[in-house]
């Protein structure tokens, strides 16, 4: 729930031109390599340092999402959109983190983390 409310925030900040500086590196560093790896390496932090956390990334994702209204868009509906959009991804990853009640599950569930973060060391790094 953190992040899509915290997004449409950032998302605002981008819609009226407030700068974050580095959109582009919080996003990878932030979805891909720190996340990532939190999943890979099944870390479990206290509820309110895993909020904080994805508190700041989403100020990164929406303000990406902000910047890049198209002129022709209603705001409103644009952000809704992307709002909802990320919601129901994010509805489609619990369902995924689910499958850790079996050993194999909690494999693949883990890989997949691993397989996020080494991505985003790639887009970082300029190789992907």
């Amino acid at each position: 729930m953190v992040f899509p409310l915290v997004m449409a925030f950032g998302g605002a900040l981008g819609v009226i031109g407030v700068p974050v500086p580095a959109v582009e590196t919080g996003i990878a560093a932030s979805s891909a390599v720190v996340l990532g790896a939190m999943v890979a390496l099944a870390a479990r932090p206290p509820l309110w340092i895993a909020a904080v956390i994805v508190a700041a990334f989403a100020i990164f994702h929406g303000h990406a999402h902000g910047t890049e209204l198209p002129e022709a868009a209603n705001p409103l509906a644009f952000s809704i959109g992307f709002v909802v959009a990320t919601g129901l991804l994010h509805l489609c990853g619990t369902a995924f983190g689910l499958i850790v009640r079996w050993p194999a599950g909690r494999v693949a569930v883990r890989a997949g983390g691993g397989v996020i973060a080494l991505a985003g060391l790639g887009f970082l790094s300029g190789a992907l």
